[in-house]
């Protein structure tokens, strides 16, 4: 009886750790899924003013465009490890493609930083101002995933 006891007690100590480890994500995922969080968060409230399904309010609006503009330059870089892809790991939808064109990849984010400065300065004018940066601010982000992120 003993023994399988500690047959059974050996097996968990090791196998368990190895389960463990197996389900952690890694850190630069969680951050930019955590980044991604927080892009959606404010595309949210900018969106759903742009659209009419909540009222335009100036301060709302460039509280949440400044958010953007500020994640947008967020130094995320660094989160984008090499072997962080959906082909290397689970629970990452990033292709492979980012780190094959790299160069690509920068200049996206760049158009994005662009895209949420100019949202940035538009939120807070008024509805219509607005509503005219949500188009390249849209595409900024779409161009990016519908290159680099698998589909749901």
């Amino acid at each position: 009886m003993f023994r399988r006891l500690a047959l059974a007690a050996a097996v968990a100590a090791v196998a368990l750790p190895t389960l463990a480890s197996a389900e952690e994500v890694d850190p630069n995922v969680h951050a930019r899924q955590a980044l991604m969080d927080l892009y959606a968060y404010n595309l949210g409230v900018i969106g759903g003013m742009a659209q009419g399904r909540m009222a335009y309010d100036a301060d709302l609006a460039a509280s949440a465009a400044t958010s953007l503009y500020h994640l947008a330059r967020s130094g995320s870089a660094r989160m984008w490890a090499e072997g962080t892809d959906n082909m290397s790991m689970d629970g990452t939808r990033a292709l492979p493609a980012i780190w094959d064109n790299m160069p690509d990849f920068a200049a996206r984010a760049g158009a994005l930083r662009d895209a949420t400065e100019a949202m940035m300065n538009a939120a807070g004018t008024d509805l219509a101002a607005l509503q005219a940066a949500m188009g390249p601010l849209g595409a900024a982000c779409g161009g990016c995933h519908q290159t680099y992120r698998q589909p749901q």
